[in-house]
């Protein structure tokens, strides 16, 4: 068995990284319990393992008598003086057992009281190692999926990315390297377990604070952010230091630092804005590339209704509701945004003007130009100042093909 054992510690030791005093020690505690679950309450057992040869020794202590009724914890006074001859009846003696007499019921038992010890060590391992990266980025690869949960190796351990804290839009292979964010270590019945997240807003947050030095010595601070993973973030930063361009910092030489970020990200996209205490101000910035006709705040509700013409409004909701729904969670504040009402009496004919202006900068068909100007893009600038994927989400029924010939042609008519 010594040697069978020396292959586990080392193994253990090596595999799990579980110091060989702990696994020595389990050991132990795991060999007395197994004995007194076989033999019954014994009066006094101990386990001594050899760290080296991993022999082992178990050594009982006995109560010397005549007569012995209780075999685990007594011993007759002629066997007792064969080892100690000046014992007395009623003294106590220790007396070496031979572990292999155990039996296989505590063969079992001490199996099943290791592996517990053992679960109990990494659990502990865990804890230590792992309750200060909370709030952290680490890197792992991908092992295994438990339905739509995935499994990280992380080196020593295993950690969880719940189906919730996925990318919607982001699939992983097995043995692929990804980076995720430490957001908790949860109690399960397999002991604690790893959460990480893809998909939380704070995984942007430590992305940039990881490429932007500015945020980790305070000179800029991520005021407000939003995000729906995989789609699209809203970050609003600041700088108490009027010399320091906040969004300059964040965006980098040539754009260097965020695009690391979106390529992290699989594309997502990242709107960077100055943060401002006025509310008015805010609004404006979170829902640019829209141009606001008026706000009107009710600082008591906590509501902001904004107006716009018809050529922002649809930048202003942003695909599928998205542009207003993130100003809305970086803001607080409720958003509601509407057309404002006009009455101009040419209404018709400016129409007519800007769908025969469309169709002769860009070359299109009156039929796609007047489709264009009826979702809210009266000019070619009117159309540049759009994200593409908001034009593209703002005419459903046109061909995305002939939607992204429209908006690069704009950018052409425009530069």
């Amino acid at each position: 068995m010594s040697q069978d054992l020396i292959s586990l510690l080392e193994y253990l030791e090596k595999e799990k990284g579980i110091k060989r005093e702990d696994l020595i020690e389990a050991v132990q505690l795991s060999l007395v319990a197994a004995a007194r679950k076989s033999f019954g309450p014994a009066k006094d057992l101990r386990v001594e393992i050899d760290p080296r040869s991993a022999k082992i020794k178990a050594i009982a202590r006995l109560t010397v008598v005549e007569k012995v009724s209780v075999p685990h914890d007594e011993i007759l006074l002629a066997k007792a003086k064969a080892l100690k001859p000046d014992v007395q009846l009623g003294d106590s003696i220790e007396v070496e057992v031979n572990p292999n007499e155990f039996g296989r019921i505590a063969a079992q038992n001490f199996k099943q009281g290791l592996a517990q010890a053992i679960r109990n060590i990494e659990r502990t391992m865990v804890l230590n190692e792992y309750k200060d990266r909370l709030g952290t980025i680490v890197t792992g690869t991908v092992r295994r999926f438990d339905r739509s949960d995935v499994i990280i190796d992380l080196g020593k351990f295993e950690a969880l990315m719940p189906s919730k804290e996925r990318v919607p839009t982001e699939d992983y292979a097995p043995n692929e390297r990804i980076r995720a964010y430490v957001l908790a270590i949860e109690a399960s019945t397999r002991g604690p377990e790893i959460i990480l997240s893809r998909s939380h807003p704070d995984f942007v947050r430590k992305l940039f604070e990881l490429e932007v030095s500015e945020l980790v010595d305070k000179t800029i601070e991520i005021k407000a952010m939003a995000r729906e993973a995989g789609y699209r973030t809203k970050i609003a930063v600041w700088s108490q230091n009027d010399k320091v361009d906040p969004v300059g910092a964040c965006v980098g030489m040539r754009g260097a630092r965020v695009k690391n970020i979106v390529r992290e990200l699989n594309n997502e996209k990242v709107d960077l804005f100055r943060w401002s205490p006025n509310i008015r101000e805010l609004v404006i910035e979170a829902l640019k590339p829209a141009k606001l006709k008026s706000i009107e705040p009710d600082e008591k509700r906590k509501h902001v209704k904004i107006f716009v013409d018809d050529e922002n409004y649809s930048l202003a909701i942003g695909r599928r509701g998205q542009n207003a729904r993130l100003t809305q969670k970086l803001t607080g504040w409720e958003v509601e945004i509407q057309k404002q009402q006009t009455e101009t009496v040419g209404f018709e004919q400016q129409l007519n003007k800007a769908v025969e202006s469309l169709a002769t900068i860009l070359k299109i068909e009156t039929a796609v130009a007047q489709q264009v100007v009826r979702a809210g893009f009266l000019s070619v600038d009117g159309i540049v100042e759009a994200d593409e994927e908001d034009f593209l989400g703002a005419l459903p029924d046109l061909d995305p093909a002939v939607a992204t010939t429209i908006y690069a042609a704009a950018k052409t008519a425009r530069s």
